[in-house]
């Protein structure tokens, strides 16, 4: 028997006792971004989570079994006994949505990971104010993961979000909570009033209380006293008095603003704080130009009256910019790049040239581009129908195992403003040069603005990084991780070769240059160069690119 550990499971797809073929397309389960696949020949035994709940990582989901007749025999649970009732599993998730010590009624939300490398991310912006009303499924912060900005999404709806925990421009880890949501006001005093005597019982003997961070903000928004209750009930007259005689203008439509300042409040970011305090002013004199009012850096650098540092000259028109000056921190994509680059220092490649014709597939292109087909379409479909006729260039390499894909999905290198992407044509060999390009115009749009989902820039089986629009002769890409090859493309050069029957005996053809880098624990020369041939065969007689 075999236990199925999947985090995140949305759909059983094969009922107990389903036979599941090995890479035949044959799907068990599916997540919200991924179908996972079964290892090995197996007959499904024992589903343990059902159809639209979720799992924690880890958590068994299902059995296998190697024969049919186990799998009818089979009658046992997770650990033994049978699987635990849905009432008991929703109360697990439910004492998992939040930290210990939570009340049930409030959700914790916590920093996602958005791609398979990613450690930490930083909050953008909240798109979500404080007591604004939260649905199932509504965008609530955009975070800067090592891949793209991304909208996130709440699973939780009915909810109001009362508790921001981390801020605007700070990062977090995966896993981290990063906010919380709960049904009322109340809900949050309550939790807090709860964590307040376990809290001080932990507490050391001595004047000074060790607290963490996320305590300290806990306590810093503690349940109200019954002298505040008054104090609140007291201003709340004169609130309401002073507001009608000075009502707010507003234009007709606008949207109410989700966020009051409480007044008398001063907020400042953190930075800003800091400053403020090594230089002992005091910010309620300071006007606030961040976002809902928040005291800036740059607010009490003016307020202090510290200058600017001088900004970099203007470069007239056609002229190059600038080069940045000093150590310049990277961006979470730049250090997702460095850390992959670093990876495949362990990987031993092999590189593999060929010299293409191009004249023909130059003409192909000049024909169908009114059609809006695309070079990249072209060069995608052409590597398909070879990945289909090698297989193991598809594939990757697996501690002592070739892992061979189900799907051609050919990504393709993006370059970015500071970074790179390599969003994913999946399935391209099934898919028409029309199609192709419709979908590859489609992905390098939402990568320009950072809008690629995980599943449009991480699934790719094989990889072309294509430099041919820089006038470039030749050169080598480095192996993505996870993948097997890489194939590099450069320009279409005019060369002279010989050309007998002409009146010099010579002629000039279009030519350029591909490399494919290989991983040689699975990949051979062989098997490169009948790849390179197949490719060539593609591009050098492009008819068959388009049946």
């Amino acid at each position: 028997m075999l236990l199925l550990l999947v985090a995140g499971a949305a759909a059983l797809r094969a009922p107990s006792g389903l036979r599941c073929p090995r890479f035949t397309g044959a799907t068990v389960l599916r997540s919200s971004t991924t179908e996972i696949m079964m290892p090995a020949l197996s007959y499904l035994a024992a589903v343990f989570v059902g159809e639209g709940e979720d799992a924690d990582v880890g958590v068994p989901v299902g059995v296998l079994a190697e024969t049919p007749e186990e799998a009818k025999a089979f009658s046992g649970g997770p650990s033994g006994g049978g699987a635990a009732p849905r009432s008991q599993r929703r109360q697990r998730r439910q004492r998992a949505r939040a930290p210990a010590g939570d009340a049930p009624e409030s959700v914790a939300v916590a920093m996602p990971a958005l791609s398979s490398t990613m450690t930490a991310g930083t909050i953008v912006s909240w798109l979500k104010g404080v007591g604004d009303k939260v649905e199932a499924g509504d965008p609530v912060m955009v975070v800067e993961s090592d891949k793209a900005d991304m909208e996130v999404e709440s699973f939780d709806g009915g909810l109001r979000r009362r508790a921001i925990l981390v801020d605007e421009g700070t990062e977090a880890a995966v896993g981290d909570v990063v906010a919380l949501l709960a049904p009322t006001e109340a809900a949050i005093a309550e939790r807090a009033a709860r964590r307040a005597p376990a809290a001080a019982a932990k507490a050391p003997a001595g004047d000074r209380v060790a607290a963490s961070g996320y305590a300290k903000k806990v306590a810093a928004g503690a349940a109200p006293t019954r002298r505040r209750r008054r104090r609140h009930r007291a201003r709340r007259p004169r609130r309401r008095a002073r507001d009608a005689a000075a009502p707010r203008a507003r234009a007709p439509g606008a949207r109410k603003p989700s966020w009051t300042p409480t007044p008398g409040a001063t907020t400042a970011t953190p930075k800003a704080a800091k400053l403020a305090k090594s230089k002992n002013l005091d910010l309620a004199g300071v006007a606030g130009t961040g976002r809902f009012g928040r005291v800036t850096e740059d607010d009490v650098k003016k307020a202090l009256g510290i200058a600017e540092p001088a900004k970099p000259k203007l470069v007239p028109a056609g002229g190059p910019a600038p080069p940045p000056a000093g150590v310049v921190d990277m961006t979470g994509m730049q250090k997702a790049i460095a850390k992959n680059m670093e990876a495949t220092l362990a990987v031993p490649v092999f590189r593999v040239s060929k010299t293409v014709r191009t004249d023909a597939f130059d003409a192909l292109y000049q024909k169908l581009k009114p059609d809006g087909v695309t070079v990249s379409a072209l060069l995608a479909k052409a590597v398909a129908g070879a990945l289909v006729k090698t297989p193991l260039m598809n594939a990757k390499y697996e501690p002592g195992a070739f892992s061979y894909n189900g799907d051609v999905n050919v990504a393709m290198a993006v370059a970015l403003d500071g970074g790179l992407i390599t969003p994913t044509l999946r399935n391209a060999d099934q898919l028409s040069l029309a199609d192709l390009s419709a979908e590859w115009k489609s992905l390098v749009g939402k990568a320009k603005s950072g809008s690629l989902k995980p599943e449009e820039y991480t699934t790719g089986t094989f990889t072309i990084s294509n430099l041919g629009m820089f006038d470039v002769a030749q050169f080598d890409a480095i192996l993505p991780p996870g993948q097997g090859a890489i194939l590099a493309i450069s320009s279409s050069k005019n060369v002279v070769v010989p050309m007998p029957g002409s009146l010099l005996g010579v002629g000039i053809e279009k030519q350029m240059t591909v490399t494919v880098t290989c991983d040689h624990r699975i990949i051979s020369g062989a098997d490169a160069a009948v790849f390179l041939k197949d490719f060539a065969a593609a591009v050098e007689n492009p008819a068959t690119l388009t049946k």
